[in-house]
């Protein structure tokens, strides 16, 4: 039986994705703040849920994020920046991820193929930035798809079958994106878990350190 992690299940996506694999058969374990205490901005709180696992898993699914997080909005210029604003905005889409990623190593199955992956967005391609604004988000985003692509290098290593991509799963009809929708056609989260598991599904390990969106298109950098 295959076995999936998905770090945030709590969330719209995460929540989706866990049903659709469980559907086909798969064994899923999820981690949340809500469900079991999981906080992925805490070093002590990954590691104490992570740390000591060994599962072998085919599947590591980071569903992690937010647009707005203690009230603060993306800012529409650099005149609304805040220091303690971009500072949350790096801990959740940035560093926590990475505190998760620090762990691939010992919770993915070695003799064979296995996939890790974590939820970026199009927003933090530096090529594709034509409007400017947002500038707190965009530039944590593009820092968790740098982190990605160094894990990717550096998981190849000890893990020859191994695929690790950062996903841009589209507009997505939830809490964290509810406030955003006005100009932008949403799908619902089982319909994006639809898409992002084809995606996963039709990865390689020479797409490994990719950035795909969920049609499977790269996303420039």
């Amino acid at each position: 039986m295959e076995k999936a992690l998905i770090i945030g299940e709590s969330g719209a996506i995460g929540r989706a994705v866990a049903t659709e694999l469980r559907g086909r058969g798969w064994s899923v374990e999820g981690l949340s703040r809500s469900g079991d205490g999981f906080d992925i901005t805490d070093a002590a709180s990954v590691e104490r849920h992570l740390g000591q696992a060994r599962r072998d898993f085919d599947l590591v699914l980071i569903a992690t994020g937010a647009l707005e997080i203690d009230g603060n909005a993306p800012e529409k210029s650099l005149r609304d920046l805040t220091v303690e604003a971009m500072a949350a905005q790096y801990l959740l889409n940035a560093i926590g991820p990475a505190l998760v990623m620090r762990h691939t190593a010992h919770l993915l199955a070695r003799d064979r193929r296995a996939v890790v992956a974590t939820l970026s967005a199009r927003i933090g391609s530096i090529g594709d930035n034509r409007l400017g604004g947002w500038v707190s988000y965009r530039a944590a985003k593009a820092g968790l798809n740098q982190i990605i692509r160094s894990a990717a290098i550096e998981l190849g290593r000890s893990h020859a079958q191994a695929i690790c991509v950062a996903l841009h799963p589209g507009t997505v009809e939830s809490a964290l994106t509810r406030r955003y929708l006005g100009r932008h056609p949403a799908v619902t989260p089982q319909a994006a878990a639809h898409h992002l598991l084809a995606v996963l599904d039709g990865l390689s390990v020479a797409d490994s350190g990719g950035f795909f969106d969920w049609r499977g298109d790269p996303v420039a950098w």
